[in-house]
């Protein structure tokens, strides 16, 4: 491995590029598209030896050798690697049946996506294809040895993705999901007609039956071992309590435990109170909150009818949000961010751009129940997942060239990420951006799904709560729709301390800006502020919280 910092870097952005065919793909990498990632448990061994290789070796440079940038990339590297192969040796493949991110939902978001700009593209989709249907068949196997590891999935998740899976057998193979690929320009209409057919051979002789294979063994193996809903969380796993320290490590990046999560959620949502009972009461003619919470969920003049709707105000919420940006902050995107929409994923989410330029920005929002979104929700979730959330955050450092190592500009570090995306929500207002108080309400509601998800998702993982008592707390301490706790919920589950991420983030971005305006005073600029946030790439939030302080010194 290289002997300098910089150099390293780019051989761990060339080995998790490789290690990640996908991801290349959609960021504009066509190197490896003919593959898809491999799952088995060999290549999760192997990954687990390169990764600790990497942070070993990043971890002998001594930090007063670096320059302060130098000293981000070190950081950041060992971070990434070291709570990435942690993660990986708990083994969660073994029991990652997942309705909400398993193979068979998020292919469905995917592959649309996937830039095939050339026949060439066109010939490696067909391989990458064949690919698909061998980690089909890959974690079919994993799912095997958590039966025999006595790490099996709740019962739910089993019963949702067998359902899925059913139905994608069921569907037509003219009108496949798989079908729904992009189409060189240089085709005619008999050379798509061709490739089509050579995409419609593979998804019928190796996917499908992948996929059947996949659903007969979730079905009759691992079914029948499945835990119960009322025992959902890692924290009825033999090795959970490890599992779930880890993942609050990696999705938070700082050294809490659980019991700390779950109290700073509750202290969080005992703070939203208030704020319903001062911005939601004057509109709704109460301040009782299980009242407010009852209006905002069932009344449907408040919730839209149509995807279309739900796609309009988003537009609408973005064009507020470009006009305004200038005003704070002193980088800009060049690439554009699109609304589009989804019946397949999570409620809402983003996607980069790709690095090439073929693909701009893209923020979806999922209308599979459109009345499950409230008219006051759409604003604070479009400037989470557009502008001037995740957007800005992504898309500049994908611009940053190459003053900052690549990996930086393309690792995800949930903290940092997911705590600017909220952090965003709430600048929002500071910006002037919400259309109305109704608007600013859903600025609430966003908070609170997000300060529920700290006391569920530890509940869930680190205190044994059911899949029930998960659902019944939200319903209690937030206006979200109950289809709507339900995906969460199922999501958390799903996913150990990601949702811990979002709230955790926010706050300590918060804690550091309040901390640079106490230094600065009247000198502080919020302009300055977001460029020494944003202008370095993912980072950790200790790692974030020094580059601050650099640049509260500097001014």
């Amino acid at each position: 491995m290289s002997d300098d910092i910089r150099s390293l870097a780019e051989e761990y952005f060339e080995y998790t590029t490789e290690h990640a065919p996908t991801s290349a793909h959609m960021r504009g990498d066509y190197r490896y598209m003919d593959r898809f990632e491999d799952a088995s448990r060999k290549a999760e061994d192997a990954h687990i030896v390169t990764l600790r290789s990497y942070a070993a070796t990043a971890r002998a440079f001594e930090d007063t050798m670096l320059s302060s940038d130098d000293r981000t990339t070190k950081e950041t590297l060992i971070y990434d690697a070291e709570t990435a192969a942690d993660l990986a040796e708990t083994r969660q493949a073994e029991f990652a049946v997942d309705p909400i991110f398993g193979l068979q939902a998020v292919l469905q978001v995917y592959t649309p996506q996937m830039t095939v700009a050339t026949a060439e593209h066109a010939d490696q989709m067909v391989d990458k294809y064949r690919a698909i249907a061998r980690t089909f068949d890959q974690t079919t196997e994993r799912y095997r040895q958590g039966v025999s590891s006595g790490r099996t999935p709740a019962e739910f998740a089993v019963e949702k993705t067998v359902a899925q899976l059913t139905d994608w057998l069921a569907t037509p193979i003219a009108d496949d999901p798989m079908l729904t690929v992009q189409v060189p320009d240089e085709f005619d209409g008999e050379q798509e007609a061709a490739w089509k057919a050579a995409l419609q051979n593979v998804i019928a002789t190796e996917i499908r039956p992948a996929v059947e294979r996949q659903r007969d063994v979730i079905r009759d193996e691992v079914g029948p071992h499945a835990r119960s809903n009322d025992q959902p969380g890692v924290f009825y796993l033999p090795d959970g309590d490890l599992i779930y320290t880890r993942a609050l490590h990696r999705y938070t990046t700082l050294p809490m435990q659980a019991g700390e999560v779950h109290e700073v959620g509750l202290q969080q949502i005992a703070k939203l109170d208030d704020e319903y009972r001062t911005i939601a009461g004057p509109l709704l003619g109460t301040t009782d909150l299980a009242t407010i919470y009852t209006q905002l969920r069932d009344d449907p003049e408040l919730h839209y009818a149509t995807g279309a709707e739900v796609i309009t105000a988003s537009e609408d919420a973005f064009a507020k949000a470009k006009a305004a940006m200038g005003d704070w902050f002193g980088t800009l995107p060049q690439t554009d961010c699109l609304v589009k929409e989804t019946t397949a994923g999570a409620v809402a989410f983003y996607f980069p751009p790709a690095d090439d330029g073929s693909r701009p920005g893209v923020f979806f929002m999922n209308v599979t129940d459109p009345a499950s979104w409230g008219t006051f929700e759409v604003e604070s979730t479009a400037f989470h997942e557009g502008i001037p959330g995740h957007h800005l955050q992504i898309a500049i450092a994908t611009e940053l060239g190459d003053d900052v190592p690549s990996f930086r500009k393309h690792t995800y570090i949930g903290a940092y990420s997911e705590g600017w995306g909220l952090y965003t929500e709430r600048l929002a207002d500071e910006m002037g951006l919400y259309g109305s108080e109704l608007d600013r309400v859903g600025m609430l509601s966003a908070d609170s799904m997000r300060a529920c998800r700290l006391v569920v998702d530890t509940g869930l993982h680190g205190m044994g709560w059911s899949r029930d008592r998960a659902i019944q707390y939200v319903a209690d301490n937030s206006p979200m729709t109950m289809h709507q706790i339900e995906e969460e919920i199922d999501r958390y589950i799903g996913y150990p301390g990601q949702a811990c991420s979002y709230m955790i983030g926010r706050l300590e971005i918060m804690r550091i800006r309040e901390q640079a305006v106490a230094a600065l005073g009247t000198v502080f600029d919020i302009k300055g502020f977001h460029d020494a946030v944003l202008t370095h790439g993912e980072m950790p939030l200790g790692t974030l919280d020094r580059i601050v302080k650099e640049w509260v010194t500097s001014q």
